[in-house]
């Protein structure tokens, strides 16, 4: 049953060959990676507003010049992740960058830093999206959780269906938020200038405001770049394109610059020109589009335009995080199931990861997008600042050709991305501290992972372990909780092994079932010894255990090897199995854990009805 449940959700399984088909046009590609940069449209002029408003609606036109500067520094991430996909084309972005340029843990700071941006993205795509539905639909602000959770869902599961198939379907959702943005900029300018907007709507650009000062300035400039959030997903996601994929890469990411730049300069001037004030219950954007065309057709086209971009900017996660969890995997820094493709060849270990976490943290957070913000924000800075300071260590030791102004590009972009990190944590401490607190904890687990496969694999290298001692025999130990063909077929098995003493032992709660019991063992079996171990707490596996150490130190002594045969019926359907104690799993599964130097070994007896 949950198999055709999978199929039907994922489709049939792919074959390995097929890998190449699911390699993505920059078309394709310009929708499902910079989904994330572009929604942020949504949020990220709103953000600028929400600084501003605090001094009052007259501060408002600093939004223009705090616009331009996000857009200098959208100039400077592009032209410095361009050198990045050509300099480093497997992907990998800042990680790979950080580790081979400025050191293994700087490498980890990055690259952990991504991986809870990425569920940042998730959350913070699809709770935004959330709230430009609830925004056109009040009656639904209550269920903003549960709505949030089932995009995830849905969304999970559309890649787990594989790259192409998610990318044909997420395309058509991109391309129309961009043609009605488009639309609401181009008939908002076109009103403006035939009059139709009062301009005693906005106080007139240098306007003196009281009370305004830097650092409510850098403030708002570090809220509006979290506009820039998912510009490094292309330089991570290099391996998904077709052939020749930088260059492919590098024209998909220029794609997405020109059209995040017009997109947010539009909507920041229309916001400031409206005199647009942020609102808890309606979004900035809802707001310029009732403006500009009324509750018509046209508004609510722009407005689900934007929900499912936002919601579907999630998918930008979806696909530069498992590439990057691959990374690490290779790495040994988390654990290796991530190195691991599903039916449908894509690497559904990460996807599923990525898909729990970010319902949990929306679950924790109750959807509230400004709270996940900030976080989300600086999340991402972090690796902005330490891959262009690793390239700048890559041009000035390789010094290829025009590496002066390669240089120079990369240094611009490192000083305003390390500055918009400071200001992040300067303005906004008491949102963005917990990066603080989980970023050591991930490094430190990262390093405990990668210990523990050392440890492993030293342990199993035939040059380094200890030479294995020889078995000289075998002792079977058979658990037996009654007369029956399960039992029977275990010691028949047993017996076929011609080990040199078979004990089958069993653990009575009542001195009565003992002296039942042994009367007919010795009846049955009286070629094979019986030992009773009295329970009276009625456990089983304590007994057992305590026995098998007995009869495991004194096989040791004469180099035989222990081994326990655990009988087990399978019912002939599986929900049967809910209706048994599975006391035989749970005893294989306690012998695995607390038991060394035993094998432990299952007989099943496959019921017929």
């Amino acid at each position: 049953m949950a198999s055709k449940i999978k199929r039907i959700l994922l489709g049939k399984p792919l074959k390995s060959t097929e890998l190449g088909e699911q390699k993505l046009r920059k078309t394709k590609a310009l929708a499902i990676l910079s989904s994330d940069a572009l929604s942020s449209v949504a949020y990220g002029p709103e953000q600028i507003l929400l600084v501003l408003v605090t001094i009052g609606a007259a501060a408002f036109w600093y939004s223009v010049p705090i616009g331009i500067g996000v857009l200098i520094l959208l100039a400077a991430l592009i032209l410095s992740y361009r050198q990045i996909i050509f300099a480093y084309p497997h992907g990998g972005g800042a990680y790979v960058v950080s580790k081979e340029n400025l050191g293994l843990s700087y490498g980890l700071v990055a690259g952990g830093s991504l991986l809870v941006d990425y569920i940042l993205t998730v959350a913070v795509s699809v709770s935004a999206g959330t709230d430009a539905v609830t925004s056109a639909f009040p009656s639904l602000h209550d269920y903003n959780v549960p709505i949030a959770v089932a995009f995830v869902i849905f969304i999970t599961i559309l890649n787990l269906r594989g790259v192409t198939e998610s990318a044909s379907i997420l395309a058509y959702p991109v391309y129309l938020f961009v043609l009605a943005l488009f639309i609401l900029i181009g008939v908002g300018l076109y009103r403006i200038a035939a009059g139709d907007v009062s301009p005693e709507l906005h106080a007139s650009i240098g306007t003196p405001v009281a009370g305004i000062g830097l650092f409510i300035l850098l403030k708002a400039f570090a809220s509006g770049s979290s506009a820039l959030t998912g510009v490094e997903a292309i330089s991570n996601a290099i391996p998904n394109f077709k052939a020749p994929a930088p260059n492919n890469a590098a024209k998909t990411l220029a794609a997405m610059g020109i059209l995040l730049a017009a997109l947010f300069s539009g909507i920041v001037f229309l916001a400031y020109y409206y005199g647009i004030a942020p609102r808890h219950d309606v979004t900035v954007v809802s707001q310029i589009a009732e403006e500009t065309f009324g509750r018509n057709f046209m508004y609510y086209f722009i407005q689900g335009t934007t929900a499912l971009i936002l919601i579907l900017a999630a998918n930008t996660g979806y696909s530069a995080f498992p590439l990057l969890a691959v990374n690490l995997a290779k790495d040994k820094f988390i654990p290796r199931m991530f190195t691991v493709r599903g039916d449908r060849l894509g690497y559904s270990n990460g996807i599923i990861f990525l898909g729990v976490f970010s319902m949990l943290l929306i679950i924790a957070f109750q959807g509230q997008t400004e709270h996940l913000i900030p976080l989300y924000a600086v999340g991402v800075f972090i690796p902005f600042t330490l891959s262009q300071s690793g390239m700048i260590l890559k041009w000035i030791r390789e010094k290829p050709r025009g590496w002066r102004t390669k240089l120079a590009i990369n240094l611009i972009g490192a000083l305003i991305s390390f500055t918009v990190s400071v200001i992040f944590f300067l303005t906004k401490f008491p949102m963005v501290w917990p990066i603080l607190v989980f970023l050591p904890i991930i490094i430190f687990v990262f390093y405990q992972i990668r210990r523990h496969y050392a440890a492993v694999g030293e342990q199993l290298r035939l040059a380094s372990c200890e030479p294995a001692v020889p078995i000289e025999g075998n002792v079977i130990i058979v658990p037996v909780s009654g007369i029956t063909h399960v039992v029977e077929h275990s010691l028949n098995y047993a017996q076929s092994l011609k080990a040199e003493q078979i004990i089958a032992v069993y653990i009575p709660f009542e001195r009565e079932d003992e002296v039942r019991f042994e009367e007919k063992w010795n009846k049955w079996k009286p070629d094979i010894r019986l030992v009773t171990l009295p329970s009276p707490y009625r456990t089983i596996i304590q007994p057992l255990i305590r026995f098998l150490d007995v009869v495991q130190r004194k096989a040791s002594e004469s180099n035989y090897q222990v081994t326990v045969i655990i009988p087990q019926f399978i019912p002939k359907k599986g929900w049967h199995n809910i209706l048994h104690n599975q006391t035989s799993f749970m005893i294989r599964a306690r012998l695995l854990m607390y038991s060394k130097d035993i094998i432990i070994t299952t007989v099943p007896y496959h019921l017929k009805k």
